[in-house]
């Protein structure tokens, strides 16, 4: 438990739960709707809202079980995923892709922070959809289409959402319904795990476009 991850009585049942969704969604190509999210939780400690790092260890179950030897993972949160990325870091079997706004929380992913299988994607606050657009067509996409992995993991948060009240960036419904056709084109399978989303007025909207670009 950290200052901005306080845990409760049922939060280690909610966390389990979450990331047993995040593991079918891997396995089956769902987009799995959970709370608490995941991508800042490291090997050994919460963090940032996140307790177990779900699309981590969904990722590690759909190698084990589905026998995939290149999984990739493309995070379009707001913020940087270093728990994931510090996970992966020196695995080559995993590539991991962070569009996020920088500098922003957790401080990481700056344009200096890559690894042979880690591409970090910083974008400066105001970011709106030409900019994540193209930052996927020149970065993401040939990044992700040379690992050719046998299937692509989706961190989808809604933070960088025009009206989210927790950072700066102004990406419309379209376009994450346009990030996640992408995303869904870069492999043979493709499953999604929620992670940030602020405004509850909007997040059921940006749930459904991002769930309509996967299936498209």
């Amino acid at each position: 438990m950290t200052a901005d991850t306080v845990a409760s009585e049922s939060t280690f049942e909610a966390a389990a739960l979450a990331a047993g969704t995040a593991i079918e969604a891997a396995l089956r190509g769902g987009f799995a709707l959970v709370r608490p999210p995941g991508h800042h939780a490291l090997r050994d400690r919460a963090m940032g809202f996140c307790f177990f790092n779900n699309v981590a260890i969904a990722a590690r179950v759909a190698q084990r079980e589905l026998g995939l030897e290149r999984v990739a993972i493309i995070d379009y949160d707001v913020h940087h995923g270093n728990g994931t990325d510090a996970i992966f870091r020196d695995d080559d079997s995993i590539l991991y892709v962070s569009l996020h706004e920088w500098p922003f929380y957790p401080g990481t992913g700056g344009p200096d922070d890559q690894a042979a299988t880690t591409l970090n994607i910083p974008l400066g606050a105001g970011s709106g959809d030409d900019e994540y657009l193209a930052a996927f067509e020149l970065a993401v996409e040939p990044a992700v289409r040379a690992f050719e992995p046998e299937l692509v993991l989706v961190s989808a948060g809604f933070d960088a959402h025009t009206d989210d009240p927790i950072a700066h960036q102004e990406v419309t419904t379209g376009c994450f319904r346009e990030l996640s056709r992408r995303c869904a084109a870069l492999a043979p399978r493709v499953g999604a795990v929620l992670e940030g989303g602020y405004r509850l007025e909007t997040l059921p909207g940006l749930v459904a476009a991002a769930r309509a670009g996967f299936t498209s």
